[in-house]
């Protein structure tokens, strides 16, 4: 972008975040989620910091907070409430660190104090005479709301701080004021608890529990908030009672009578021992009683913490680390069509990298017509992009706010854009169809569903080596693979003797398949890795497979009118079974599936999620197969258990919603033997 271009983006970008901040702050709305509206200010810190003469005073990077509510009377902080710079990876805190280092004597040495960031509302409480006198909101960071009657209603905050274990100095100054600040928030368990409320009296749902807190805290009616179960967790001691560390200040708001999390925070010698600090709360964080969306990291000195200042909305001394989010935001730069093995034409949106989920994103499906119309995404569009675990993100809402008018409509083509054969859409489907069944892009899908890992497992038969070998006309379909020799792969590019071998033993080894692994790999239309599973557990061959009726079919449990009638028509299809045929001629050995004994988990439908100690999910799935039961991919409410690891996500969520059993893997394997 030029620089006309990034002052128009900077424009727009500023114009949404103050709408949506808006929203949040002063209204208790929520239109996206916590996780789009922060890739939207990050988006406009990294170009703010490229074109500083681009930052203007109103800019959503140089303030805090929204306008306090009317309803409430203002109060002036002494000192700014201020936010804090987030970070996404190692590489941003080691590159604060060195900003830091550059403002400091040669001779400085850092140390750092991490604690949880707890998702809540930000508070100051001000005490005199040791009581509580006075609370407020942090509003636009100087001046804030008196919530002071509802602040007291919560139990975590003591109306009198504790002053026995202090000297007569600290007891006169606390005395004289006392300033406190820290997180009101709301507990897992309480925040469900009110959605259940709100939704029996037919109310709206809170979104999220820092918007269940903010709303509970800005009730005129302090019997409500009182209702509310809130809590609070205190991170900062304003006063100066004699710490030199920010940890010090941890110790001392404890004594003062203050929850300040010093059993979960941690001091940390650098940054190394930072990130550890990092990756082990990022793992335990889904069984704390509350929610964190990252640490907080803290210069531990407060001279050095103090002497580096401010920049903008934030002190240099901290910054966010936050956890990687399940969406963001970014740019559709083209909609392309992708052909799959079933030859549906997959409209494909083509983003501009953008980190989600921990990992970097550069392409997000957008199903079919259907969906590109209701979401009305155009290409130019800023959008909020998903992803949760290894699944191809979706795009899931369009900013059209930001839209500059240059935005283009996409049309999906009327001829197939690898064969060029027409397009079709059958009855019924959103689905649209290449016409030709020989089209080479359905044949190259067709190939590389065949290897995959939960079909022939095919190791080093990647998509790149079946280009080639389709290419150099050495396969034409997946029966050939099973009939190139050594000698026809040493002549191509990045194959050597020893390559060329190993690919070879990898093909002869995948000759011994399940009968259900061979169901799966010969991709059939609807029929997906468990629909595979029991039609293999049903027929035990594929012979008795291949004979089955359309009535047959239809009378399998779970199996339907749509997928039976897709089954039947693939074994009623020449080419296939004489494709069946000359893979069995090849050598393929199709193992039946064993008998299996009753165990716990004898039908049984089962959820993975999270990281698990020992297993991996697809050993997981493979146990609870092996012993009766389904391994399913989404939770619903036929599901009978989850399984939950670490960082579980949406799905573990789901299921305490629907009130599905969670176990834990000791929990699954004592189930399955």
């Amino acid at each position: 972008m030029n620089k006309q271009q990034v002052k128009e983006r900077i424009e727009k970008l500023r114009q949404e975040i103050n709408h949506h901040r808006y929203l949040y702050h002063v209204l208790d709305k929520q239109e996206i989620s916590d996780a789009a509206l922060d890739s939207l200010k990050h988006e406009l810190d990294e170009l703010e910091r490229k074109f500083p003469e681009l930052i203007t005073p109103d800019s959503p990077t140089q303030r805090v907070g929204g306008k306090p509510l009317d309803e409430f009377k203002k109060v002036q902080h002494k000192l700014p409430m201020l936010s804090l710079t987030d970070a996404f990876l190692f590489k941003e805190i080691q590159e604060w660190e060195t900003r830091n280092k550059k403002l400091l004597p040669l001779e400085t040495k850092l140390d750092y104090y991490a604690e949880l960031k707890i998702d809540g509302l930000a508070v100051a409480l001000i005490y005199k005479k040791g009581i509580l006198w006075k609370g407020a909101t942090r509003g636009d960071g100087k001046i804030g709301e008196d919530v002071t009657e509802n602040l007291k209603t919560i139990e975590a905050i003591p109306l009198r701080v504790n002053l026995e274990n202090f000297s007569q100095s600290i007891q006169k100054k606390v005395a004289e004021e006392l300033e406190v600040r820290g997180e009101i928030f709301m507990k897992k368990a309480d925040f469900d608890q009110l959605n259940e409320i709100q939704e029996k009296n037919k109310q709206p749902k809170f979104a999220n529990p820092r918007n269940a807190a903010a709303g509970s805290i800005r009730q005129l009616d302090p019997k409500i908030t009182a209702s509310r179960k809130l809590s609070f967790m205190a991170y900062s001691l304003v006063t100066d009672l004699g710490q030199k560390t920010h940890q010090e200040s941890h110790e001392l708001l404890e004594a003062l009578g203050f929850r300040a999390g010093t059993n979960l925070n941690q001091y940390c010698p650098d940054l190394q021992a930072v990130e550890k600090y990092h990756s082990e709360v990022n793992k335990k964080r889904n069984s704390l009683p509350f929610w964190i969306d990252g640490i907080v990291i803290n210069i531990n000195d407060q001279q050095t913490f103090g002497r580096l200042g401010v920049v903008g909305k934030a002190p240099r001394g901290a910054i966010a680390y936050k956890y990687p989010a399940e969406q963001a935001t970014t740019v559709v730069e083209d909609i392309q069509v992708q052909v799959g093995r079933t030859g549906a034409l997959t409209p494909v949106a083509h983003l501009k990298p953008v980190r989600v989920a921990g990992s970097t994103v550069a392409r997000a499906t957008l199903h079919n017509e259907d969906e590109i119309k209701r979401l009305d995404v155009r290409i130019g569009d800023t959008v909020i992009i998903q992803k949760a675990g290894d699944i191809i993100p979706d795009v899931v809402k369009v900013l059209s706010k930001l839209r500059t008018g240059k935005e283009k409509k996409f049309k999906m083509p009327v001829t197939c854009p690898i064969c060029g054969s027409k397009v079709i859409r059958r009855t019924g489907e959103v689905a649209y169809y290449c016409s030709n069944k020989n089209c080479f892009a359905i044949q190259k899908e067709k190939i590389y569903h065949f290897v995959s890992k939960k079909a022939f497992d095919i190791e080093g038969l990647g998509p790149k080596i079946i280009d080639q070998l389709l290419e150099n006309n050495l396969i034409k379909d997946v029966s050939d693979i099973f009939s190139f020799t050594a000698s026809d792969l040493e002549p191509l590019e990045r194959f050597a003797e020893k390559s060329a071998a190993n690919i070879i033993e990898a093909v002869e080894k995948a000759k011994k398949i399940t009968l259900a692994r061979f169901i799966y790999a010969l991709g059939i239309r609807h029929v997906g890795e468990e629909t595979a599973i029991d039609l293999a557990n049903h027929f035990r061959t594929i012979s008795r497979l291949q004979k089955a009726s359309f009535d047959d079919l239809n009378k399998i449990y779970e199996i339907g009118e749509v997928v039976a009638r897709s089954i039947s028509d693939f074994f009623r299809d020449n080419r296939n079974l004489q494709l069946i045929a000359r893979l069995l001629n090849q050598g393929i050995k199709i193992k039946e599936p064993e008998v299996r004994k009753k165990t716990a988990a004898s039908g049984k439908a089962f959820v993975v999620t999270g990281t698990l100690p020992s297993l991996s999910r697809e050993e997981a799935k493979t146990k609870i197969r092996e012993a009766g039961g389904k391994a399913a991919s989404s939770v619903s409410p036929s599901t009978d258990f989850v399984i939950a690891g670490d960082n579980p996500g949406s799905k573990y969520e789901k299921a305490k919603k629907l009130g599905v059993k969670i176990i834990s893997e000791k929990e699954l394997l004592n189930l399955l033997k």
